[in-house]
């Protein structure tokens, strides 16, 4: 009776474990970390799914030992189970029985231990800040090695043209090699998101987009207005809207790291006369008003109830904190996330100003319908008129939709038959013909009343307001962007990118400049490996020499000035790393609940 004793006390131990899974699993879960987050049903409904699953696999292993217990009461009643082991072994068909039984229901109480611990890890897993630096490294190498190449390749092409055979096998060598790649590229999207990673990613992102948002909350609407202090930020800077709205980021920055309520005075805004709530809600609830005890200009003093803040350009005493820094106590989870801080932070602001009207929400709704707006999609944005010989150059509509096919040849890998949607916004209104002539493969999706309103003669007007609004929302809803960094519409576009996905660092292409933010603090890179320069333009580098870099031309190479040296020149790409900009910003802990920095 002990062997048999022995074995219900197995089974039931494993029964409890079970239960003690199931009990943690079903638990009430913590605090959601945003209600807005678009990816929440997704996840409560795997995780319902997963639970379903193991609740079988309990009830299963129940009726195993309901059986087993069964049949352990129907031999001690016919007296063929005896006091000791022996005996019961005298009924070899049973213990058969028994013992196929009983490891069914181990090997069912592995299973489930198995997919307990891969749910969990999934959720509570947290990779290295090493291994994805390391990681979003490789990436990034492999894609300078192909633009390296791809240069070498265009340039040995043009020395060899009167001789068709080689450059046909070149024409071949850049077809595979591009195939090649794009198969790399597909793998490393895929390594990604194993092992639990793809889920961490959007639980991290979502978790540190909340807490920041609460901040903004807390920072926005203080316990008392008449005792806040402030900071006064006047909209009508003399630019275009996109250098606006990034006027207002400016300030909100400041406004954080100087931990003061923002004050939007907008009144008569050239775009809209009503000013910015007609169209955007209010920065606050309960604090809109200048008002206090002493006013005085940027920077004043810690004690000066109200400050004047001018723009980005003539600012004096400028702090440590402008972009592209970002904050020193959530530093290391935004590196470990995500692999341009800065754009990620920036977008969070963007993120708590750009909440729209209800009839602006309207307004986006109804057009989303008009235009059949819907994903996958790849999103465009030609810049031409004012721009186009000050600025920027002209680049035609063949050069961004040869990044749009690299974009879908990826993907078909996967869909092959998918519909290659292209969201195109431009201040000309031919760039839509012109691109629906020479590519009629593709589906073009934009609105050429749209562009018309936003040349230069009918730029400040409601409909252009409107115009650029949308654009603007459209292009950061895409897959994929391609346009050029030099517009503020552009990159605005790709920092709000980041609020709707974990991580978008990647998911663009710029036909001119690397991302930046005007009026920023120096963008610098540290050198991984030596430099031997091969051409009297190449910079000689040192492992950790800092390297503040004006550009990248795409060929392999960046340009950019050697702090230690002060030498100007280009240096390979691939044997850089960011430099991150940490800043100190104030401590917003009070404020929140959660404890989550």
């Amino acid at each position: 009776m002990r062997w048999v004793g022995g074995w219900a006390w197995r089974v039931g131990g494993a029964l409890g474990i079970i239960w003690l899974v199931g009990v943690a699993l079903l638990a009430p879960p913590g605090p959601l970390s945003s209600s807005s987050d678009p990816h929440l049903s997704q996840r409560l409904h795997r995780a319902v799914q997963e639970l379903d699953s193991l609740k079988k696999q309990n009830d299963d292993i129940r009726q195993v030992l309901q059986d087993f217990t069964l049949q352990v009461k129907s031999l001690s009643n016919d007296g063929v189970v005896a006091a000791d082991t022996a005996k019961a072994n005298s009924n070899p068909a049973v213990v058969a029985e028994l013992q196929q039984k009983l490891e069914h229901a181990q090997r069912m109480l592995q299973q489930a231990d198995v997919t307990a611990e891969r749910k969990s890890g999934s959720s509570d897993f947290t990779p290295s800040l090493d291994f994805e630096l390391t990681r979003r490294q490789v990436e990034r190498g492999v894609q300078e090695l192909w633009w390296y190449m791809t240069d070498q390749m265009h340039q040995l092409r043009k020395k060899v043209e009167a001789y068709s055979d080689v450059t046909a096998q070149i024409d071949q060598m850049l077809e595979e090699g591009q195939d090649h790649v794009r198969v790399a590229q597909f793998d490393m999207q895929r390594l990604s998101k194993l092992d639990g990673l793809g889920t961490w990613r959007e639980q991290e992102a979502a978790d540190l987009s909340n807490l920041i948002q609460k901040r903004l909350h807390a920072l926005q609407n203080p316990p008392d207005c008449s005792k806040a202090k402030k900071l006064v930020c006047n909209l009508n800077k003399g630019c275009g809207y996109g250098c606006q709205i990034h006027h207002v980021v400016y300030c909100f920055v400041v406004a954080y790291g100087t931990k003061r309520t923002l004050i939007l005075k907008s009144k008569g805004w050239r775009y809209n006369k009503a000013g910015w709530e007609d169209v955007f809600q209010p920065l606050s609830d309960s604090c809109t008003t200048p008002s206090g005890v002493t006013h005085s200009h940027w920077p004043g003093t810690n004690d000066t109830q109200v400050l004047d803040l001018p723009i980005i350009d003539t600012l004096s005493q400028r702090p440590p904190y402008l972009p592209l820094a970002i904050p020193r106590d959530l530093s290391e989870r935004l590196m470990r996330l995500h692999g341009d801080p800065a754009a990620w932070w920036v977008g969070q602001f963007l993120k708590y100003l750009l909440k729209p009207q209800p009839k602006t929400q309207e307004m986006l709704d109804n057009l989303a319908d008009t235009l059949g707006f819907q994903k996958p999609i790849v999103g465009i944005h030609v810049r031409r008129t004012d721009k186009v010989g000050t600025e920027a150059a002209f680049h035609s509509i063949d050069e961004y939709m040869m990044h749009v096919e690299r974009y879908y040849s990826i993907l078909k890998l996967t869909q092959p038959e998918v519909t290659k949607r292209v969201y195109l916004a431009s201040d000309d209104p031919t760039v839509i013909t012109e691109a629906q002539k020479k590519f009629p493969d593709y589906t073009f999706i934009g609105d050429s009343n749209i562009a018309r309103t936003a040349a230069v003669a009918t730029r400040y007007t409601d409909a252009s307001l409107k115009g650029i609004i949308a654009d603007v929302h459209f292009l950061s809803l895409t897959d994929y962007l391609v346009c050029t960094f030099s517009s503020q519409v552009c990159r605005i576009a790709y920092e709000i990118m980041q609020t709707y996905n974990p991580d978008a660092s990647s998911y663009f292409r710029s036909l001119d400049d690397i991302y930046y933010y005007g009026g920023q603090n120096a963008h610098n890179q540290k050198a991984r490996f030596p430099h031997n320069p091969r051409k009297s333009e190449e910079l000689a580098l040192l492992p950790g020499d800092i390297v503040g870099i004006a550009g990248n031309h795409w060929d392999g190479y960046s340009k950019g000035v050697n702090r230690r040296t002060r030498q100007n020149g280009l240096y390979p790409s691939y044997k850089m790393e960011e430099v991150v900009d940490i800043a100190e910003f104030p401590s917003y802990t009070e404020n929140q609940k959660d404890g989550a920095t």
